[in-house]
């Protein structure tokens, strides 16, 4: 099974090789037939420190690195 990449921005950087990315994501709603904004926050592994808040990162799902990283940082 391939594994999803994601793209989002940088929203925290504050603990040790790990940032936080806000992943947006819009779809039509299936009765309103409106555009609706979805967010969801990942944990993701950043081994250099190299990201700061604000940067727009992909991430690509990995084994479990902790209780909560399923995710590291593909590239900028």
């Amino acid at each position: 099974m391939p594994k999803r990449i994601l793209q989002g921005t940088v929203t925290s950087d504050a603990n040790e090789q790990t940032v936080t990315v806000l992943v947006e994501r819009r779809f039509k709603h299936p009765l309103l037939h409106k555009t609706v904004r979805k967010s969801k926050k990942y944990r993701a592994h950043d081994e250099k420190n190299a990201f700061k808040v604000g940067d727009t990162v992909r991430i690509i799902e990995c084994a479990p690195k902790s209780k909560t990283k399923r995710w590291e940082v593909l590239e900028a």
